[in-house]
């Protein structure tokens, strides 16, 4: 390795370090004693895709950019299967990508465009991306053309919480960081013309800020602060004045989806461990918040069920779909769980990656398959692969972080970014039988002056679908925003 890369790594590893101990003192817990990967409790990894014309192949084992591709120039060139860049757009990019399509016909893109802001801002503005959450016009998806940075101060630094109600056209985000920050709540019509949005409301009705989720009617959005343990929900039947409605407290809650008829919340509950135990002791909450979506006088939330797994990391998300009548959830946990006394080598950190859970019966959860990568299991992060480029970062690393389906009713098809290892395609046509059918990861290679500790994939945002033209929308944290076409039959699960 030379110099300037392992100066990089240094850095690198100075910054995970200090972001790994911001996130257990502003959770609030104990992080030590991880327990190890090695058990037999761990799922087997996901059958790997079969890559057809046009291929440019992983070299090593699935999910794997090794430090000897980088070396060899071949990790430059990028890794295909199945799958074909429609289009490419600036150099960073955040937690999530959206789709609209508005009201005059017109489809747009919008992506925040930092991971991590204030620090983030300098190689913002030399990329050219600018700040806030960036809008694309997408009519013509092989030219993507920047028509607007939403930059009021939810959209500057929206963390993970920047989600978008289809049935009402808004775009909602609140100001969050890793811990918390002051959750102001930024409000935008896009349904009148998404290339422009209209600011409609900036409030401090989110308290504290970090992740979020939105009734499917689009009149309650939720926020959650991770590290500042609060919830809240928020009326927006007047999106131009914001009503919070319910208030709690000493919850360590992160994403969250809600049922199609809005009285089921789906929590990724981190949780709150105490001394000697994990950093993560939670997994999926199922929450009545029926009192809620009635508007009742002073609404009490209950706990259904709370459903954890052996191998699990951070719970990220848990995103709701339906299969032939039954309920779903499609739940994902972000990086590798990890010990601040081990330092940042994770050979024994657990990865949670994702997994499919049947909540037809909300008190009786269980999990269905899982969606996991070679390179997530035990056997491979007690390898070398903790020298391949941001493999030993606690914040980024071989795991998963979103993950999405295209359709709510019977999807065939998931798109996950799974940090290093890139855009992931899986088939799950067969629930219970999940496999791998395309990949596309076009890591960082050489230096970037302007943001030295950058290095590898940095996959963290939930993609987004164009149907029509079988292709899925996601970005990458150290290159920007990508359009990708399956190809090789495989855009076929997306017909109806």
């Amino acid at each position: 390795m030379d110099s300037s890369r392992r100066a990089r790594t240094a850095a690198l590893r100075r910054l995970g370090v200090v972001t790994a101990a911001l996130a257990a003192c502003c959770a609030g817990v104990v992080v030590s004693g991880v327990m190890s990967a090695t058990g037999s409790s761990f799922p087997a990894a996901t059958p790997e895709a079969r890559c057809g014309a046009g291929a440019r192949p992983e070299t090593d084992i699935q999910g794997r950019v090794p430090q000897s591709d980088y070396d060899s120039g071949r990790a430059a060139k990028g890794y295909r299967c199945n799958t074909r860049q429609v289009s490419h757009q600036g150099r960073t990019g955040g937690f999530k990508v959206l789709r609209y399509t508005d009201a005059r016909g017109h489809t747009c893109a919008f992506y925040d465009s930092t991971l991590l802001f204030p620090k983030d801002a300098p190689f913002q503005f030399t990329s050219g991306e600018g700040l806030g959450v960036v809008v694309l016009d997408m009519d013509d998806p092989a030219q993507p053309r920047r028509t607007a940075n939403l930059q009021t101060l939810g959209m500057d630094t929206p963390h993970e919480s920047v989600l978008l109600n289809q049935r009402r056209g808004l775009l909602g985000a609140v100001s969050g960081n890793p811990g918390t920050e002051p959750g102001v709540l930024d409000l935008y019509d896009v349904k009148t013309s998404c290339r422009h949005p209209e600011l409609l409301s900036s409030t401090p009705t989110a308290l504290l800020g970090h992740e979020s989720g939105w009734s499917p009617d689009g009149l309650t959005f939720y926020a959650s602060s991770t590290g500042g343990q609060t919830l809240v929900a928020i009326d927006l039947t007047d999106p131009t004045a914001p009503k919070p409605i319910f208030e709690q407290s000493g919850v360590n809650y992160h994403g969250m989806r809600v049922s199609a008829d809005g009285r089921t919340l789906y929590v990724a509950n981190i949780g709150n461990s105490g001394a000697g135990a994990r950093f993560s002791s939670g997994g999926l909450r199922i929450i009545d918040v029926s009192e809620i979506q009635d508007r009742q006088p002073d609404p009490q939330v209950r706990v259904i069920k709370d459903l954890t797994w052996p191998e699990h990391s951070i719970p990220q998300v848990p995103q709701p779909f339906t299969r032939n009548g039954r309920d779903y959830l499609l739940e994902v946990d972000e990086y590798a769980n990890y010990s601040l006394t081990a330092g940042v080598d994770q050979a024994n950190a657990p990865v949670g990656a994702a997994r499919i859970i049947d909540v037809t019966d909300p008190e009786q959860p269980t999990i269905v398959s899982d969606l996991r990568l070679q390179v997530h299991q035990p056997s491979a992060r007690e390898g070398d692969e903790k020298n391949d480029p941001g493999a030993d970062i606690p914040v980024q690393g071989y795991a998963a972080h979103y993950c999405s389906v295209p359709y709510v009713k019977d999807p065939e098809v998931v798109a996950c970014s799974m940090i290093l290892s890139g855009l992931r395609v899986f088939d799950i046509s067969r629930l219970a039988e999940p496999r791998e059918v395309g990949y596309f990861n076009r890591p960082l290679t050489g230096t970037r002056p302007d943001n030295p500790s950058a290095m590898g994939a940095f996959a963290m945002s939930q993609p987004a679908w164009d149907v029509k033209r079988h292709s899925i929308w996601y970005s990458d944290g150290n290159t920007g925003f990508y359009d990708v076409r399956l190809t090789n039959g495989a855009g076929s699960l997306l017909d109806r």
